[in-house]
């Protein structure tokens, strides 16, 4: 999991049966997530959260994927990106996944950990995935932003060819200047990013990770 830059949370609760749901909606957005739930959350933008790979967006967009287009159930996740960049997540639907709103004075989130990543890496540490989340530790999610908060993020990626940013484990941003730049850091051609998740170990269920820029 990562540590993010924006912690503790403060209001750590978790949406019950979201899959479900999403079956039965055919998808969800951040933005109709937050009008739904009227949790007085304002928000501009999107920060797609990645295991460190951040990219902003306008929206995101969860939805199941078509039976028969892989051989297991799965969902996946497609940032509106900014400008003419594609960053889109696919994921193992077969794991435990549990989603939480995240809140912090001043942000929000919106982010899901499977049990089995919580086992595998933070057990030892959290005596339950609540605890997990609320210290910052997931390794997917997608941060609502608003005002200037959101400008900066906006103004950062507008000024790169780059499809997104990276984050160090000291929290601070390394801002890649083009696609193949970014490519570089991470050690990856996209094709190969794509089709492995960007190197996901197994229990994170990640099943294919697009971030490019045309």
């Amino acid at each position: 999991m990562s540590a993010n830059d924006e912690q503790p949370w403060t209001d750590v609760s978790r949406f019950p049966d979201f899959l479900e749901h999403l079956e039965q909606q055919g998808g969800a957005t951040v933005r109709g997530i937050v009008d739904r739930i009227d949790a007085g959350i304002d928000m501009d933008g999107v920060v797609y959260h990645d295991r460190g790979i951040r990219s902003p967006g306008y929206d995101a967009t969860f939805v199941p994927e078509p039976e028969g287009d892989r051989l297991r159930p799965a969902f996946s996740v497609e940032l509106h990106t900014v400008g003419p960049r594609s960053v889109w997540a696919v994921f193992d639907a077969t794991l435990s996944w549990d989603f939480y709103l995240l809140q912090a004075e001043g942000i929000a989130a919106i982010a899901w950990v499977s049990d089995e990543e919580y086992n595998a890496e933070e057990a030892g540490l959290f005596l339950s995935k609540h605890d997990a989340l609320a210290a910052g530790r997931f390794s997917f999610g997608t941060f609502i932003y608003a005002d200037e908060d959101w400008q900066e993020q906006l103004e950062l990626i507008e000024g790169t060819d780059t499809p997104a940013f990276l984050q160090r484990d000291d929290g601070s941003m390394l801002v890649p200047t083009s696609q193949s730049d970014f490519y570089n850091v991470v050690n990856s051609t996209p094709e190969e990013f794509r089709t492995n998740g960007g190197g996901a170990p197994p229990h994170l269920g990640l099943l294919e990770l697009e971030v490019t820029i045309d």
